[in-house]
């Protein structure tokens, strides 16, 4: 399971035109520590945020959809900095 959930991931981030990932499923069957091995293995650095616990992360998308402020904003809640475009 893992590894078939793993390489659907990759696959995913191999496309050229990909859309945003939203990942949803039934509670405590392991999609945070999918993500999050995901990230750690498939990426250089990533970012986790968790909307459903953030009022502050949720607040970026409140108003306008200014790309570089809602960066800055998950930069700063996540102390990662967050560069699109690099693996």
């Amino acid at each position: 399971m893992k590894r078939y959930s793993i390489e659907n991931l990759k696959k995913w981030r191999e496309k050229p035109n990909r859309k945003p990932l939203v990942l949803s499923g039934a509670r405590q069957v392991g999609k945070t520590w999918l993500l999050k091995e995901f990230g750690r293995t498939c990426f250089a650095k990533t970012a986790y945020v968790n909307f459903d616990k953030s009022d502050s992360a949720k607040a970026l998308f409140e108003g306008d959809f200014d790309l570089r402020g809602i960066l800055s904003g998950l930069q700063a809640l996540c102390d990662t900095e967050i560069t699109p475009g690099t693996r």
